[in-house]
């Protein structure tokens, strides 16, 4: 019950500061996720740095919030130049600076550079890019994480009541066949009612955002999972209370974002 309780509580107040953020101001949420996207790469990079990678987190935390900042002047309008110079530049000078710090693998910490800077970087990113995908839209940017909550809670239900065949046992015993079906039903429900009160998007439109967020929402999860069981760890990091680290509430968003900001560019 304790843990139940906790779980709740630090739940409630996470999805609270996401809402706020999205809902109150564009630079309330660029901030916001800005320190989302450097807690996101300290905690990647926590957990892939070894003896045999050796990633320097302040600068791979300097390089994603860059990525970030470029991405949202970009997308908002606010300066046209090309900014991302900036950013390319910037992992130039790092995979240079590497020829110099003598590591015992410097292959593999250019490879874990890069791959922190695509997987966990690049997606946060690219939701300043939902943001401004047709002016300023933030319903539809929070549209994308309620249907990702309305997916995870209607899988968890559905998969704890009548969960019997496994989805993906290699990588996450606990997902099921029954949970998928249950969130993409979930998923749906929860399209429809956005066309009601969206109407920048179709019925069918929404539909197809939902489906999207469901597919590549597990492949998100399914890929994190992947990460930590490579490296023995329960949970990315112990931030979040009950949840775990900032990835593990995030992990779904990671490849439905790419996937949404795609969808939404050929549509608006």
């Amino acid at each position: 019950m304790n843990n139940f309780v906790k779980r709740t509580i630090s739940g409630g107040i996470f999805v609270t500061i996401i809402v706020c953020s999205i809902l109150l101001s564009p630079y309330t949420f660029a901030m916001v996720f800005a320190v989302f996207t450097a807690l996101g790469v300290h905690e990647f990079h926590k957990l892939t740095n070894s003896a045999e990678t050796q990633v320097n987190k302040v600068v791979a935390i300097v390089g994603a919030v860059l990525l970030f900042t470029c991405s949202f002047i970009y997308a908002s309008g606010k300066y046209q130049y090309p900014i991302f110079s900036f950013y390319g530049f910037y992992i130039l000078a790092v995979l240079i600076a590497e020829l110099y710090r003598k590591k015992h693998n410097p292959v593999n910490n250019w490879a874990y550079f890069i791959f922190g800077q695509i997987f966990i970087a690049l997606p946060f990113s690219l939701l300043s890019f939902i943001l401004y995908i047709s002016d300023y839209q933030p319903i539809i940017l929070l549209a994308v994480f309620i249907s990702i909550w309305v997916n995870d809670t209607g899988a968890y239900v559905t998969g704890m009541l009548l969960g019997k065949h496994k989805l993906f046992e290699r990588i996450s015993p606990k997902k099921t066949w029954e949970g998928f079906i249950g969130g993409a039903v979930f998923a749906l429900l929860s399209g429809y009612i956005f066309s009601l009160l969206i109407p920048e998007l179709s019925l069918i439109q929404w539909l197809i955002f939902s489906e999207i967020v469901v597919i590549f929402g597990t492949f998100g999860d399914l890929s994190e999972s992947l990460l930590k069981r490579t490296e023995q760890v329960k949970d990315s990091g112990n931030i979040i209370p009950g949840h775990g680290g900032l990835l593990d509430r995030f992990d779904s968003m990671l490849m439905a974002a790419p996937v949404i900001f795609i969808w939404l560019s050929f549509i608006l």
